[in-house]
C-alpha cells in the first residue's frame, strides 16, 4: 500500500486513536462479553442449559420495534463513520484499506468461499462445544413473525460484517502496520479481540471465531482488501440468522 503523502500523526497520538475506536466499539463490547462469561460460569446451570441471543425483539409493539432495530443497526455502524473520518483525517482513502467496488466480481466470490468454508466448519464447531458443555445454546433470533424480520435479520447479517471487518480487520491492521508491529503479532492480536467480543456465548465461539480472525487476517495481509471479508460474513450471518429462522423447530440436529 503506498503511504506517500499521508499525515500521520506521532506513534503515540495513533496508539491513542486505536485505544479510542475499540473503547467505542468492538474493545468495549469484548469487556462486557467477558463479564457476561463470568456470569454465566458462576450461574447454577451449566452453559449448554443457557441461552445467548443475538437478535430479540427490543419492544411490544412491533412499529415500535421496527424502529429501535433500525435505530440500532444505524448506530452500531457510528465506529465505522469514525474510522473512515480518521482515516480521511490522515490522507487515506476507503479503497486503501479495500472498502470499495473497485472488483465486485472477485470480492463477491471470494467472500462466498470464504462463507461456505468458514461457515461450514464454524457450525460443527458450535455444536461440538454446545455438547461438550463449552458453549451457551446460541439463539440467533426470535423476532416477531412480521413482515419485516427477514429484511431486518438481513440488515443485522450486513451490520457485524460492515462493522466488524472494517474495524477489527482492515482499520486495526493497518494502523497496527503504521506502528511497525509485525504481521503476525497484529493478525494475533486481531484475532483474539474477535474472539473475545463473542465470550458470552461460550469458548467454542471465542476459539471458533479467533481462528476466522487468523484466516481472515492471513487473507487481508495477502489481498490487501477486506471487501471479500465483509462480503463473507455478511453471508455467514444471513445464513445463520434467516436459516434458524427457518429451520428451528423443524430439524431434530438445530438445538
Amino acid at each position: 500500500m503506498e503511504e506517500t503523502g499521508l499525515r500521520l500523526p506521532p506513534a503515540r497520538l495513533l496508539r491513542w486513536e486505536i485505544f479510542a475506536v475499540l473503547a467505542l466499539s468492538l474493545g468495549a463490547s469484548a469487556l462486557n462479553a467477558l463479564l457476561n462469561l463470568i456470569g454465566s460460569l458462576l450461574a447454577t446451570k451449566s452453559l449448554s442449559h443457557q441461552q445467548a441471543l443475538l437478535v430479540g425483539p427490543l419492544a411490544v409493539n412491533n412499529w415500535l420495534d421496527l424502529a429501535l432495530q433500525l435505530a440500532a443497526i444505524a448506530e452500531g455502524l457510528a465506529p465505522v463513520l469514525l474510522v473512515l473520518y480518521l482515516l480521511a483525517r490522515s490522507g487515506e482513502r476507503p479503497s486503501d484499506i479495500g472498502l470499495d467496488a473497485s472488483q465486485p466480481g472477485r470480492d463477491v466470490a471470494r467472500g462466498a468461499v470464504l462463507a461456505a468454508v468458514i461457515g461450514g466448519t464454524g457450525l460443527l464447531l458450535y455444536l461440538a462445544a454446545f455438547h461438550l458443555g463449552l458453549s451457551l445454546k446460541v439463539v440467533p433470533e426470535n423476532l416477531p413473525a412480521v413482515w419485516w424480520r427477514i429484511p431486518v435479520l438481513l440488515l443485522s447479517a450486513a451490520h457485524d460484517g460492515i462493522l466488524e471487518e472494517v474495524v477489527i480487520l482492515a482499520y486495526l491492521l493497518r494502523r497496527l502496520d503504521q506502528l511497525g508491529w509485525t504481521a503476525w503479532k497484529a493478525v494475533l492480536l486481531s484475532a483474539v479481540l474477535r474472539g473475545s467480543y463473542h465470550l458470552y456465548q461460550g469458548f467454542g465461539a471465542f476459539l471458533g471465531n479467533a481462528a476466522m480472525g487468523i484466516i481472515f487476517g492471513v487473507l487481508y495481509k495477502r489481498w490487501g482488501r477486506c471487501a471479500p471479508m465483509v462480503v463473507a460474513h455478511t453471508l455467514i450471518d444471513a445464513v445463520a440468522f434467516v436459516g434458524y429462522a427457518a429451520l428451528h423447530g423443524k430439524v431434530s440436529w438445530l438445538p
